[in-house]
């Protein structure tokens, strides 16, 4: 299965950006595994499932580390960008799957 990656600090926010990402991918009959995990992560996670993985959407609070994880996405030639910072803050899961969406077409 195709997997969207969010990368995070801690992951209390974005596990429910990730459930409503989750619904609205349910509700549009897409088939994806969405998951949140610690940014810092990111390199094992993609070792494991690089792949799998089509996309990585950065949490607004460890954008600081955008340029970084993008030498090592483009290793495996996935999209990576920041989650729209409103979007995240508003825990808008349709707006955030749609960002993902546009990265991966």
């Amino acid at each position: 299965m195709k997997r969207i990656v969010l990368a995070c600090a801690a992951g209390m926010s974005t596990s429910m950006v990730v459930t409503r990402m989750e619904k609205e991918a349910a509700a549009r009959g897409l088939a994806f595994q969405i998951y949140a995990i610690p940014e810092q992560n990111l390199r094992e996670e993609l070792q494991n499932y690089g792949n799998e993985v089509v996309v990585v959407l950065l949490g607004p609070q460890v954008r600081f580390k955008l340029e970084e994880n993008r030498k090592l996405t483009d290793s495996y030639q996935l999209p990576i960008a920041v989650i729209d910072t409103v979007a995240y803050g508003t825990l808008n899961g349709a707006k955030v799957l749609d960002q993902a969406l546009a990265l991966i077409h």
